[in-house]
Formats: structure tokens, sequence, C-alpha cells
């Protein structure tokens, strides 16, 4: 068996967390490196991570999580969030980003700037929202396999009130609405969940050659 495919086997949805075990700082920026990596439409990344360690924070957000204990348990907890509005900045923003890291002219993205800004002015606030909260979906396929690579384990959870999550962490005023949590640390001992077989498709329902 493939090593990637072990390390998506070894993985599961952490219910409860060994609150005595913490990330180290290197484990850490290999997170962090991961993300900054993700694959994005049109590579514009618009996506902030909040990595949360304060305990007294993350009491308030467990009460917006249903009182979901990874959310304080974990060793971290990760906040994927997504801008509310791609606006004409953010593109010029990667633009200049793009012209400086691939020693470029203007000239030589203009077309590609022009593009993407004619393509976001079409569509609506909501339109936008929904699709940058799409990629906050393929950071978080990332930082899953990432963390099963490492061992680190990790919980991926829609289950929590944006809109409290938005006033605890002052998201409106950065532009950025809260779409996926991700608590990542150490599986406990007890959480019976490790020992229980994968439940998936067989191969046969789910993939057809044509």
């Amino acid at each position: 068996m493939h090593a990637l495919i072990d390390d998506l086997n070894w993985r599961y949805a952490t219910k409860k967390f060994d609150t005595s075990k913490k990330i180290t700082d290197d484990q850490l920026e290999i997170l962090k490196e991961s993300l900054r990596l993700v694959p994005s439409s049109y590579g514009l990344q618009p996506l902030k991570f909040l990595i949360i360690t304060s305990s007294e924070i993350r009491e308030q957000l467990k009460a917006a999580s249903y009182g979901q204990t990874q959310v304080t348990d974990a060793s971290h907890l990760i906040v994927i969030c997504a801008n509310l509005d791609v606006r004409n900045a953010d593109i010029d923003s990667f633009i200049q980003n793009t012209i400086e890291t691939r020693k470029v002219d203007f000239e030589s993205v203009k077309n590609f700037s022009e593009s993407m800004k004619r393509s976001f002015s079409e569509l609506s606030l909501e339109q936008k929202k929904i699709w940058a909260a799409k990629q906050a979906y393929i950071a978080l396929g990332q930082l899953l396999h990432t963390c099963a690579t490492l061992r680190i384990d990790a919980t991926p959870m829609e289950g929590f009130k944006p809109d409290e999550y938005s006033q605890i962490l002052d998201l409106d005023s950065k532009n950025l609405s809260a779409v996926l949590l991700c608590p990542v640390g150490f599986r406990h001992k007890e959480d019976v969940n490790q020992f229980k077989p994968k439940v998936r498709k067989r191969k046969e329902d789910l993939f057809q050659e044509l």
C-alpha cells in the first residue's frame, strides 16, 4: 500500500483530543506553509487562517460551536475564513505580487488582471461569497492530508454559528467570514472513534470509466 493511502486510512475526525499534547513549532510551520501553498481559483487566495491558542477566546468560540469540546481541547484551533467581497484592490495586490515574484512587467499580466476584474464585476456579493467559500474547502482538504502525513489529528467542522464567530473575532471589519473550523492536535487514547473501521463506498459505486 502506498504511504499516501496509509496516511488517509490513519486519519479520522477526532472527537476527543489529549489536552496534554501540543503541536511543536516546527509542525505548526509546516501546516502554515502547506496552507500558503493551497491552490485557489485564479490563484487569488481569498482566504485568511486564524490560528487560535487563547483559552479565553476558545471558550467563547466553543459556546458558538454548540459546545463541541474539540474547539477548546485541541492543541490549536484553525478557523478558515473567506473574503466577504473580492474587490479590485485584492486583484491589484495579487497582480503586483505576480509581477514581483515572477519578475515580469505589468503589460504581460494586464489582460489577466482586466479579465478577473470583469468577471468579478458581473457577480453579486452573494455569488462572490459562495465562490470564496469554495476555496476554503480546497484548503481544508489539503490541511487534513498534511496533518495525516505528520500524524497530527484534525477534525473538519461546519457545526458552528458563523455570525457569532464574526462577532467574537471581529471578522466583518476585516472583510472576512468564518467558513470552516479545524481543531488540530493529538487524539486521546479514550477516543473510541479511532478504532472504528472507515465507512466508505466501494470503488465500483464511486468510479465509472467512459
